[in-house]
C-alpha cells in the first residue's frame, strides 16, 4: 500500500473537499466561490509549485510592479501584484518586524497567492519595521499607503496587516483621514497593547482579558527586538556602534557576524551583549524598568484605548500557539473593537504568528479557510470610491 507524506495527505484532502464543495455547491446553490478560491490561495501560499485543480482558483495570471512616491517622513517605496484582466478588489499588505520589509519570501508568496485569486495587492516597504522599531509615523504611512492604492483602483481598499503591523493597521484605519479609503482591516497575529506585549517577552506570562495569567515561554526575538530599540540604555556611548550592528546582526540570524562586531566592544559591553542573547532573564529588572520608561511610547503605537472611532470592519486572525506576540492579544481586540464592526475573530492552530502549521484536523483546516472565504468575498464586494 502505497505511503503519502504529511504534505501529499493535505493535498489529496483538499482536493477531495473542495470536489466534495463544488458538488453540493452545484445541488444546493451554495456561494462556493470565495472558499474555493481561498483554499486555492492557502494552498498555494504553502506550496506555491503546487498545480492542478485544487489550485485552479488561484492562477489568475498578474504582473508585478515597483513604485515610490515622498511622503511626509520618506520615501515610501512599495510593490503592486497586478491581476490581468481584471480584478477582485485591492488589498494593502503590511509586513511585519522583518529586516526583509517587501523582500521577505513569505509576504511575497502571500502577496502572488492571493494576486492570483484577481486580487490587486500592494505591499509597502515600512522602514521602520524593517529596522525593528514601532513607532508612530508607521501608522500613517499605512495610511497613506490606502490612499496610493485606492486611488490606483478609484476604491476604497482592504488592508491586511501581519504582527505588528495589524495592530498599527487598525490605527491608521481609526484616523478620519484614511477610514474612508479602507474597506475593512484583516489584523493576523496583531497586538492590542504593547506594553502588555513586551510584558510578555520580559516575563514569560499571558495576561488574559478575563484578568488570569498563563505561562508561555516567549521568543527571544522580542526582548532582542526591545533593546535594540533603546541601546543607549543598555550599552555605554562608545559601545553603541558595535553593539547596534552586532544586535542587528544577531537579529537577523547571522550569529558569526554579529561575535565579530561584539568583540569590540569593551568587557562590559561584551558580557551584557551575551546577557540579552543567552540569558536575558537576568536583566528582567532592567527590562521592565525600560517598558515602564517608554510606556507612552508604547501606548501611542497600541490599538488598546484608541479604537473608539474605528469606522471600518474588521477580521481578527491569530495562531493558537504564537509566542511572539501571544493569541490572547487577538482576544483583547476581539473587546476593544466597537461590536458592531467586528466581522470575525479566529484564533486557530493552523496557524504559528504568521506562517501555516500543516498537522492539524480537518475542522481547524475548515475554519481557516471559511474566515479567508469571508475576507475574499469583501475584498471582492468593494464599492467605487465615492468621489
Amino acid at each position: 500500500m502505497a505511503k503519502f507524506t504529511r504534505r501529499q495527505k493535505i493535498f489529496i484532502f483538499l482536493f477531495v473537499l473542495m470536489a466534495s464543495i463544488g458538488f453540493i455547491g452545484a445541488v444546493l446553490l451554495y456561494p462556493v466561490g470565495p472558499h474555493l478560491r481561498a483554499m486555492s490561495l492557502l494552498l498555494r501560499f504553502n506550496n506555491p509549485q503546487s498545480h492542478g485543480f485544487a489550485t485552479s482558483f488561484a492562477q489568475h495570471p498578474f504582473k508585478e510592479e515597483d513604485g515610490s512616491v515622498e511622503t511626509l517622513h520618506s520615501t515610501l517605496r512599495y510593490r503592486l501584484y497586478l491581476p490581468q484582466g481584471g480584478m477582485r478588489g485591492a488589498m494593502v499588505l503590511l509586513h511585519g518586524v522583518h529586516y526583509l520589509g517587501i523582500e521577505e519570501p513569505r509576504l511575497v508568496s502571500f502577496a502572488r497567492s492571493l494576486a492570483g485569486t484577481g486580487v490587486v495587492v500592494m505591499t509597502p516597504e515600512l522602514k521602520d519595521l524593517a529596522d525593528y522599531h514601532i513607532t508612530s509615523e508607521t501608522i500613517d504611512l499605512i495610511g497613506q499607503s490606502a490612499v496610493i492604492l485606492s486611488d490606483r483602483v478609484d476604491r476604497p481598499v482592504g488592508m491586511m496587516g501581519l504582527s505588528f503591523a495589524g495592530g498599527l493597521a487598525l490605527l491608521a484605519a481609526s484616523k478620519p483621514e484614511y477610514s474612508r479609503l479602507i474597506s475593512f482591516v484583516l489584523a493576523v497575529g496583531a497586538h492590542d497593547d504593547m506594553g502588555r506585549v513586551a510584558r510578555f517577552f520580559a516575563t514569560n506570562t499571558i495576561e488574559n482579558p478575563d484578568g488570569s495569567a498563563a505561562s508561555l515561554q516567549a521568543h527571544d526575538y522580542g526582548v532582542l527586538v526591545l533593546a535594540y530599540s533603546h541601546l543607549d540604555h543598555f550599552f555605554s556611548p562608545q559601545d553603541m556602534r558595535p553593539a547596534q550592528t552586532a544586535l542587528r546582526l544577531w537579529l537577523w540570524e547571522k550569529t558569526d557576524h554579529a561575535m565579530v562586531y561584539a568583540r569590540q566592544m569593551s568587557p562590559a559591553g561584551q558580557a551584557k551583549f551575551d546577557q540579552l542573547v543567552h540569558h536575558h532573564e537576568l536583566l528582567r529588572p532592567q527590562i521592565m524598568q525600560e517598558i515602564e520608561r517608554h510606556s507612552d511610547e508604547m501606548q501611542a503605537v497600541s490599538p488598546h484605548g484608541h479604537m473608539n472611532q474605528l469606522k471600518v470592519p474588521v477580521y481578527l486572525l491569530h495562531g493558537s500557539g504564537d509566542n511572539v506576540i501571544p493569541a490572547s492579544e487577538t482576544m483583547w481586540l476581539a473587546k476593544d473593537v466597537p461590536a458592531n464592526e467586528l466581522r470575525a475573530s479566529l484564533i486557530s492552530p493552523a496557524l504559528i504568528h504568521v506562517s501555516m502549521e500543516e498537522a492539524v484536523p480537518f475542522s481547524q483546516q475548515w475554519a481557516l479557510v471559511d474566515f479567508m472565504a469571508q475576507v475574499l468575498d469583501a475584498t471582492e464586494k468593494l464599492p467605487a470610491l465615492q468621489k
